[in-house]
This record gives C-alpha cells, structure tokens and sequence, in this order.
C-alpha cells in the first residue's frame, strides 16, 4: 500500500470512521511522556498506533487488564559479544520485551572489515527485531592496533545511506578527536548522530571531545563522572553488561528533568546473561532495585532511548508510532509476558541456521621462549576490577621466577597476533583468580587477536594452540581436561542455536569455576587487549599505559 494511502487509512481509524485493523481492550497502557499509566484500549492500523481511547476493531483482544510497555530499546549493544549471530539474538531479546536495538559491528568490522558490516546488514533483516546500525567510526580502534582490518572515512561513506544505518558509532579514539586527525575528523562528517567512548574524560578536554559533535557516552562509572557530562549536553547510556555494571553507581543521577537524556545500553553481555536474567528488563529491574522510581525506569527504556536517535517513530504508545509493545505478567515486577511487534504478536519461529563469514587465522603457537618474562623489580600488573573494565595499573615487586604467584593472584597473560603471525606480547594480570589451568579465547577488545592468560605455560599453550585449532573460539585447559566453545563465525560468534551455546559457555565456566576463577572469566579476558579504556592494558607490542598512550616495559626499573 502506498504511503499516502497508509496514512489516510490510518486517520480514519483514528477517527473512528472505519474499525482498526486491531483493538488491544483492557490495556493499562504505559505513557512515557507523563512516566504514568492510562486505561483504554489500543487501536493499530498499518502496524502503527491510530489512538488510544474508545475504539472498535475488525479484529479484539481483551488483555484482561494487564499493563502494556512500548518497546524496549537497547541504546548502545555490540550483537557480536553475545556470542550469537544476529537471528538468535534478536530470538532471544525479543523474548524480553526488545523491539529496537541500536548495534555497533565494530567487533566484527575489525575482523573483516566492510564484509563484516554487510554481514550484521544481511543477518538482521531477517528478524522481527530492529537492528538499527552505527557505522564503527574506529578500524582500528587506534591506528596501530591494527586487527584484521582498517577502515577509513571514504570505506564507510558508500555505507551511510543503507536502510537501517542511522549514525557513526562510539569514537574511541580520543586523541585522535582532540589532536584533530584528518581521517577521524572526515569520518565525523558522514553522519548527523555520532557516539561517544570517553571514560573518565573530563574539563577542558571533555568539552574540545564534545565540540566535536559528539553527544552521548556510555562510559561513565563514576556519578560525577556522569553529571559533568550531562551538564555538557550529553546523552548519558547508563550500562549493565556482563562484567559493566554501572547501573548502581549512575542510577542516582536520574530524576525528572533528566531522565531526557538518560537510557539504558547492555554494550557487552554474553549469552547466558541475557537467557538467565534478560535484557533491557533486566535492566529496568536493576535500576528500580538501586531506587529509581519505576516510571522514570521505564521512561528511560523507551522514549529517552528512542529522543536520542532523533527515532519518533517508537518508544512510545502515541498516534502515528509504531505498534511495537509488550504485555508484563501480572504483578508489581517488571517481566515481560509477550512482545508485539508492529501490532503482531511476536512467536519464536525457532532456529534457523544462519550464513557464516569466516577470517582465517594465520597465528602460529608460541613456544616457552615467546612468553617468557625476563626482568626483576617493579613490574606493571594489569589489575582487574569486578564489576567494570577499567583497569588498575598495580605495582608488585617480583622477577622473573615469581610467575605465577597463585598467593598473590599474579599469572602470566598473552595476547598473540591471529591474522599475521607476527609475535606476541606478555605481561602480568592480578583479579582472574585462576589457581591453576589456563582460559584463551579469540574474542580480544577491539583488534580480536588471541588472548590468554594462565598459571602455567604448558596449559597456557595448550589453550592457544585449541584456539588456533577451531580457527576461533573459547578454551578453558587443566591438565587433560579441556572445554571449548567453537565461534566459527569470525571467530566472535557460535552458529548454534542460542540454547545450545548458552549451555557451552555454562560448561565453560564451570571448567573455570573448578580452577578456581572470577565470574565472567571469559569477558574480563576479552578486555585485557583493549587500549582505549584506562588504565593498563596488554597487545601484541606488549604493556600499554593507556593514559601515557604508549607501551611502556612490564618492569619500571
């Protein structure tokens, strides 16, 4: 049907003069404009709303009184880092209640560079779900991290009038921004909405990064933080991932004048996170628990979320928007009983196997002489931080010998180059807990090389080598007990059913969990490489002092 034709048949609906294609009756019907509750029926036409009164429908259903949400929205989401393709994804969000995502593919653009968007584009359309795509503004995330690809304003500018792509995503490289790097400052002008990745940026700097045209972050973990850049003019994604749990700490900064400008991400959450405990809801519930009123919740979910993208089609219950909602079960609690999507009820159509794009790895296994530490004194220790990936950088006194030291917490860690073979770099991370076996693992923020981390080297070999072997993936080695999870699709993601994967990594984690390892292993492993947040981190080229920004030797003398 044409649009104009839509639009018509809709304004007669509204009217009343012709029946709505659907009536939802007893509704109590969540609007986020006043954050209150409204009784009446909900009539939709042509999957959008045509109003919200007394209306009748060529087709009814009487929802007995239960509450009715718009659709959640996830405002900041990398797909690739629950370890699902983009169709079990959105079968398993949907499930809680998610119409709308808004993804970053940088993880897999930095393993395949421009293919690796066109695979996410192509995946995503096959599902109900809203996969609305940023462009990742940073291929490399800095300009010698190089992955498994680079990508320059003029690569992504053929990309930003596909359907479905609304923005440039999170600009993580921050002195790029503030030294104004041509290619950065020309990437800046291919989109009207562009993203932030500034944690613990502040004053002077934090306005020139703003300047710039960058207007939301999602990575603040501090209240104060926060509230410096609200006061600047950014939109503020309060985040609840699996090992970034902000919520508690930011939630405070929520009231009634600024709820406009805050919303939800999950940025990055496993599998089994989102089956276990949810999505978007889940982050409702987290925020209502740290004390926020469930209204402003709820507001952030949806209108917040939708205001920030300039979206005015959803994120609320409002004439002309899409029918996108979902019905909570009885109950103060909030959970999800169905989703609707365009006015339809969302039914899992099940598993379907998805395409794979593949990236070979070239890396070869080190040997005992590659990931050897030589030195003695004070050494740099990577110091992991529950809860959050910013990084501590710990001083210990130690030598060579005093790896591992399962009293101190002190294990080796290695991050090899899995697209050229070029070498490796090793240093000393403190909050794994491992006491003894060895995790590695082909997921490694942002460049995606093979890291590991271990007690001792054998195991920590063994548990590259199977990496290597499935040509990407998970691995926990103790002795002669190994567990794998394959990620055959770039090394990132399984295409297994999301049931069969979330179990793969639950076994996974208990290989982990007998050796004696944090909660999250595998994700807290996955950030040890990423030299965009503070304050230690580890690469291919060795140590790197993130707020230096240059790699600096494991021993400081």
């Amino acid at each position: 049907m044409k649009p104009d034709l839509m639009r018509t048949d809709l304004i007669k609906a509204a009217l009343g003069e012709v029946p709505a294609e659907v009536v939802y009756t007893g509704c109590e019907i969540f609007n986020p404009f006043i954050c209150g509750w409204e009784a009446g029926s909900l009539a939709v036409s042509g999957g959008r709303v045509a109003g919200i009164g007394d209306y009748r429908g060529r087709r009814e259903y009487d929802l007995h009184g239960a509450r009715v949400v718009p659709g959640l929205i996830d405002s900041h989401v990398h797909i690739e880092s629950s370890l699902l393709t983009p169709r079990e994804y959105a079968r398993l969000v949907l499930s809680h209640g998610t119409t709308t995502v808004v993804a970053d593919p940088h993880e897999i653009a930095n393993v395949c560079g421009a293919a690796g968007i066109e695979y996410m584009l192509a995946e995503g359309a096959g599902t109900p779900l809203d996969i609305l795509i940023m462009l990742p503004s940073c291929v490399p995330a800095v300009p010698w991290d190089v992955g498994g690809a680079v990508l320059t304003a003029s690569d992504l500018a053929p990309l930003t009038d596909r359907e479905g792509v609304i923005g440039l995503g999170e600009v993580m490289n921050v002195p790029g921004v503030l030294s104004c790097d041509s290619d950065l400052m020309a990437k800046l002008d291919l989109c009207g909405i562009v993203d932030g990745h500034a944690p613990l940026l502040r004053g002077n700097a934090l306005n020139a990064y703003i300047s710039a045209g960058i207007r939301s972050d999602h990575e603040c973990s501090l209240r104060d933080e926060a509230e410096e850049k609200l006061r600047r003019g950014m939109y503020i994604m309060m985040r609840e991932g699996s090992t970034e749990r902000n919520l508690r700490d930011l939630v405070p900064l929520v009231t009634p004048s600024t709820v406009s400008r805050c919303c939800f991400a999950t940025d990055d959450r496993h599998v089994d996170l989102l089956a276990g405990e949810g999505h978007i809801d889940d982050c409702i519930r987290k925020a209502v628990e740290h004390g926020l009123e469930p209204g402003l919740a709820i507001r952030m979910a949806t209108l917040s979320a939708a205001g920030r993208f300039g979206l005015d089609d959803r994120g609320a219950l409002a004439p002309g928007r899409y029918a996108d909602f979902c019905v909570l079960e009885d109950g103060d609690l909030f959970r999800v009983r169905a989703t609707y999507k365009r006015g339809v009820l969302v039914r899992d159509r099940g598993y379907e196997k998805p395409d794979c794009i593949r990236r070979r790895c070239v890396c070869r296994v080190p040997d005992a002489d590659d990931i050897r530490i030589a030195g003695s004194g004070q050494a740099r220790v990577i110091g992991l931080v529950e809860g959050q990936i910013i990084t501590e950088d710990l001083r210990c006194e130690l030598d060579e010998s005093g790896v591992p030291d399962t009293s101190r917490d002190l294990i080796k860690a290695v991050v090899c180059d899995r697209y050229r073979g070029m070498g490796c770099g090793t240093g000393i991370v403190h909050g794994l807990r491992l006491s003894e076996g060895a995790i590695a693992c082909s997921i490694s923020h942002d460049a995606h090389n093979i890291v590991a981390a271990g007690v001792g080297d054998r195991d920590l070999l063994a548990a590259i080598s199977e990496v290597i072997r499935m040509g990407g993936g998970m691995v926990a080695v103790s002795g002669r007990d190994v567990t794998v999870l394959p990620l055959e699709c770039a090394g990132l993601m399984s295409v297994m059913p999301y049931e069969e994967v979330r179990d793969s990594l639950s076994l996974l984690d208990r290989h982990v969990e007998r050796m004696g390892g944090v909660r999250d292993a595998f994700m807290h492993l996955s950030f040890i490489a990423l030299p965009v947040i503070p304050h230690l981190r580890l690469t291919t080229q060795g140590v790197f002092d993130v707020p230096a920004f240059t790699h600096v030797p494991l021993f400081s003398g």
